[in-house]
């Protein structure tokens, strides 16, 4: 009961700080490796269980999707299905051993990436956009990422879609919409191809959604340059304790 507890807790955290900054499964992931699953389980129990929160900000913004460099919201809906699903397989065939060594560079690579997309880069309203075969090729890349993965995953493709020609506010409500479908079609691969643990799954899930729903009201008070320092520095102590562990 503690263990549920403190899982609860995190997840609650991960769905607050999606909601204002994202970063969420930098709290979930060692959570969840710390209730007993392995690296690679507790990262598609994440996944799943951070999922219904996904769908919901997509949904939200749904009126402001767009296609981008040259291609339909609709080809990059499938693009986005069959990166998530082609993700999650490579993810189920890579052994719970070697996952656990790559684990740590995946979440420093996603760390990078967080604090590059949160205080480095400077993405252009105007900017030239890609054509449709370097756009397609990039979206199936990064949605591979996603069902393999994830972290970061918000970053990565609000970049790509900007540079394949989107507004930034559309390109914001796009890359949450196209982050659920992708992370959808890795659930169905997981939910249909692992034993998962269903209490884990489902208190995570919980927490998550009523962290996101307040994360919602605390949004226009809360300052959002400290929580992405915040998630920075989680993400590097995760990083430095997941080598330790794996060496």
């Amino acid at each position: 009961m503690l263990m549920l507890a403190i899982l609860f807790v995190a997840a609650f955290w991960a769905g607050t700080q999606n909601a204002l900054a994202g970063g969420g499964s930098f709290i979930t992931l060692p959570a969840l490796i710390l209730s007993g699953l392995d690296a690679r389980m507790a990262n598609i129990t994440s996944t799943i269980a951070l999922f219904p929160g996904q769908v919901t900000t997509g949904l939200v913004g749904r009126d402001n999707v767009a296609g981008a460099g040259g291609l339909s919201f609709k080809v990059l809906v499938a693009i986005s299905l069959i990166g998530g699903a082609l993700g999650a397989c490579l993810l189920l065939a890579t052994p719970p051993s070697f996952f656990a060594h790559l684990v740590p560079w995946l979440v420093l690579f996603a760390t990078v990436v967080f604090g590059w997309g949160s205080f480095i880069r400077k993405p252009k309203e105007n900017a030239k956009p890609l054509g449709r075969a370097p756009t397609a090729l990039m979206q199936l890349c990064i949605s591979i990422y996603g069902g393999y993965f994830g972290g970061g995953i918000g970053f990565l493709m609000l970049a790509g879609l900007t540079i394949a020609g989107l507004a930034v506010r559309k390109a914001g409500a796009t890359k949450n919409m196209l982050a659920s479908v992708m992370n959808a079609s890795a659930v169905l691969v997981f939910v249909f191809t692992t034993k998962l643990d269903w209490e884990k799954v489902a208190v995570v899930a919980v927490g998550a959604i009523a962290g996101g729903f307040l994360g919602g009201l605390m949004l226009k008070r809360v300052n959002e340059t400290v929580l992405r320092v915040l998630v920075i520095l989680i993400g590097i102590m995760l990083t430095i304790g997941l080598f330790l562990r794996a060496h």
